[in-house]
């Protein structure tokens, strides 16, 4: 099996260049691209004579426009990265009879209620960066090829900037924070993305019929206060001496931090489809956040 996989120095991709390597032969792409090969999802044409060079039998999208409030003045590229590219590489993947992995988002939801979405719950994406990825699916779906489409959110990894890095480092370096409380999800290492891929494409190499669209995200769900009190609490049980500064941990709502793009108050995603299909269970967000910290504090 030959894999094309893009995105490689993202948090995602880094770590899908590991769980993907024992399936076949794989070439990981970054946006600077390699030996006359384009990662570039911004180069449609670059990006489709890859595909046709490489002739791979699983294209996995790990490259997306990310910045969510840079999205907001900028809906063209956003739209390019997030729509078009993917519905390029669905083209080819068509062409040529191969599976597409593709990786969407919570924001295609508006967040209202507090039941799990179900991958068949009604859209309303609130935000540039949520439309263009919530165009990106539907593209590749109406293209018809082979694919696996994952909903995340609330990605993080030791490797990289995250939201717990940043609360660490805040905590040291203030009395008081203040974190948004009336925003729910589910905390989801990359490492789990990239592991429950790896599985998922092994299944539907043997099970056609098992490829479609998928929620992915860790077990429960927490608040971004609630998320950045744990990380200081863990933080001190795994490293006693790490010098905090901060006594207090100040819950606000979201209107206390305004942003360009709005963001869904719930991020809760229903993961039974893929639990069931691929007969995974999926670990508490606890779990995944506590093996980081260990993993960053001890560097």
């Amino acid at each position: 099996m030959k894999i094309l996989l893009l995105g490689k120095d993202g948090q995602v991709g880094w770590e899908l260049q590991r769980s993907l390597a024992p399936l076949g032969e794989l070439v990981a792409l970054g946006r600077s691209g390699a030996q006359g090969l384009c990662g570039d999802l911004g180069n449609l044409e670059g990006l489709a004579q890859t595909v046709r060079q490489l002739r791979p039998d699983v294209i996995v999208n790990a490259a997306a426009h990310t910045a969510v409030d840079r999205a907001e003045p900028a809906p063209a590229l956003a739209r390019t990265l997030n729509a078009l590219a993917p519905e390029v590489l669905a083209r080819e993947a068509l062409a040529l009879g191969a599976l597409l992995v593709h990786y969407s988002t919570d924001y295609v939801f508006d967040g209202s209620g507090t039941a799990p979405r179900a991958e068949t719950d009604a859209v309303a994406p609130l935000s540039v960066y949520g439309s263009s990825k919530l165009e990106g699916e539907q593209r590749i779906q109406a293209v018809g090829c082979s694919h696996l489409i994952f909903r995340t959110s609330w990605v993080y990894a030791a490797r990289g900037g995250n939201f717990a890095k940043t609360m660490l480092r805040l905590a040291q370096e203030r009395e008081t924070l203040t974190v948004v409380d009336d925003q729910w999800g589910a905390p989801t290492g990359a490492d789990l993305i990239a592991d429950v891929t790896a599985h998922a494409i092994r299944h539907v190499v043997q099970r056609k019929q098992d490829v479609g669209l998928y929620h992915l995200v860790a077990q429960g769900a927490t608040n971004w206060h609630a998320y950045a009190r744990y990380v200081v609490e863990q933080a001190l049980q795994i490293q006693p001496t790490l010098a905090i500064k901060a006594r207090e941990i100040r819950p606000v709502p979201s209107s206390a931090f305004p942003t360009p793009a709005r963001r869904p108050q719930s991020s809760r995603l229903d993961t039974h489809k893929l639990q069931t299909t691929f007969s995974l269970q999926l670990p508490a967000w606890q779990q995944g956040v506590t093996r980081m910290l260990h993993e960053i504090l001890s560097n």
